[in-house]
């Protein structure tokens, strides 16, 4: 009998810039790279990832020319096509797309389900694999919405999270309003953010008006982290209460984050000096991880520029492989992509002279 050979596993970086997207790829050592694009020459891509659930790559891109617009390619990038129509709001309803800014599958049980989060402050999905796309009117007519604004990016919903523990949960993090829970599929949506700080608010803890930068699921069922205009908070019941875990970082101010998906607790941010300064702090890039929820940071920059640095990572900026030893990837806004794949000890480039980065993704498959 013939031996059946095994596919090679690979690992690919989705890198969205502010003119067009890169795919990198490699086996499972990480060692060596190759590149293929630019995708989307001239666009801004906000959000470049593949769907684990069919191997498609979808694309949110937008320019000041010739609009916005939600692609995808079935062969890795090779050609791209029109997701559908297009993404709209009705005539009736008075207002305009600004920014696509996130596509994200729902869970594998609902493959044709993706979710794409847009400016001015909705949410869009499609239950026919992207050929047509519905407006989540419960969240962008929440009672709240007079109280949402917008931020330095502008009032966008820029993470959505389908619970996979909680059937029919889904979460988003919106910018200036907070982050919302709807249980019933995007019905209705109930906003959580009691215990977050919004120090340029005249309530301090208002219950919507805070600002979530970044926000990641964690390994436990309600467990999820953020990054904040104001800190870095932690939950262990699905937003009902928020933790601030910021003590030890050299800033409350920052904007990506990674976390390790097999290791509870174990989290990665790139703080910046301030609202004001945005950009690295002590003019040098560090990154800062804890292993235990944010009960303790370790600065990590074995390999990062000491001196003179004056870059960030933006929101959608870091992510990490799902391999048996985690890699963490991060762009920054001076177009340098890193990464480690031994828990942050070292970091190495993987790219250098890109854009500036604005998203960074990876799967293995």
């Amino acid at each position: 009998m013939a031996k059946t050979t095994k596919p090679t596993q690979q690992v690919q970086v989705y890198v969205g810039t502010r003119k067009g997207a890169f795919i990198f790829t490699s086996d499972l050592k990480r060692k060596d790279w190759t590149m293929s694009g630019p995708f989307h020459k001239g666009w801004e891509v906000h959000h470049l990832d593949r769907d684990p659930r069919d191997g498609r790559i979808w694309a949110a891109i937008n320019t000041s020319w010739w609009g916005n617009d939600v692609q995808v390619s079935p062969d890795g990038g090779a050609t791209w096509e029109k997701a559908s129509a297009g993404i709209s709001f009705e005539k009736d309803r008075g207002l305009n797309l600004a920014r696509i800014w996130r596509v994200v599958p729902d869970r594998a049980s609902r493959p044709g389900t993706l979710w794409c989060g847009v400016d001015p402050g909705a949410l869009f999905r499609t239950d026919d694999g992207g050929k047509n796309w519905t407006e989540v009117r419960g969240l962008t007519d929440h009672p709240s919405r007079s109280k949402w604004n917008p931020g330095g990016g502008g009032m966008m919903v820029h993470h959505i999270i389908p619970d996979p523990f909680v059937e029919n949960r889904i979460q988003v993090g919106i910018s200036v309003a907070g982050y919302f829970r709807s249980d019933d599929d995007g019905a209705t949506w109930t906003p959580y953010n009691k215990g977050v700080l919004a120090d340029f608010q005249p309530d301090k803890f208002p219950d919507v008006g805070v600002c979530v930068h970044s926000m990641k699921m964690g390994r436990k069922p309600g467990w999820l982290y953020q990054q904040n205009h104001c800190g870095v908070y932690r939950t262990k019941n699905a937003g009902e209460q928020w933790i601030d875990i910021s003590k030890g970082l050299p800033s409350r101010f920052g904007f990506a984050m990674a976390l390790d998906p097999n290791a509870d607790g174990t989290m990665y941010v790139f703080p910046s000096i301030s609202p004001q300064e945005r950009y690295t702090c002590d003019g040098r890039m560090g990154v800062y991880r804890t292993t235990d929820a944010g009960k303790s940071w370790t600065l990590l920059k074995r390999g990062l520029p000491q001196k003179n640095v004056f870059t960030q990572v933006l929101r959608h900026g870091a992510t990490t492989d799902n391999c048996e030893k985690a890699g963490v990837y991060f762009g920054t806004s001076g177009g340098t992509l890193y990464y480690s794949t031994n828990g942050g000890q070292a970091w190495q480039v993987l790219s250098a002279n890109m854009p500036a980065i604005l998203s960074v993704d990876a799967r293995v498959f």
